[in-house]
């Protein structure tokens, strides 16, 4: 789940729960709202996490390095 489709369901589900009025029966809105809601807030999480944190490769610095090695001694 990337970092916009997690908002995406954050806002799915805010509105669901805060804004929806509706009554269904055999269906809570508010409920399946609220759901949606918190898998777009653990989907936010996980995804922040995993690109800015769990993502990078801690050995690659970000700067390519070379070396400068002497001339091999003459014969």
């Amino acid at each position: 789940m990337t970092i916009g489709v997690a908002i995406v369901l954050i806002a799915i589900g805010a509105v669901l729960k805060w804004a929806v009025t509706a009554h269904v029966t055999g269906f809570d809105i508010q409920t399946a709202g609220t759901v949606i809601f918190i898998v777009g807030l653990a989907g936010l999480v996980l995804a922040v996490l995993h690109t800015f944190w769990l993502g990078r490769d801690r050995r690659y610095d970000g700067y390519d390095t070379a070396v400068r090695r002497p001339p091999p001694p003459a014969v």
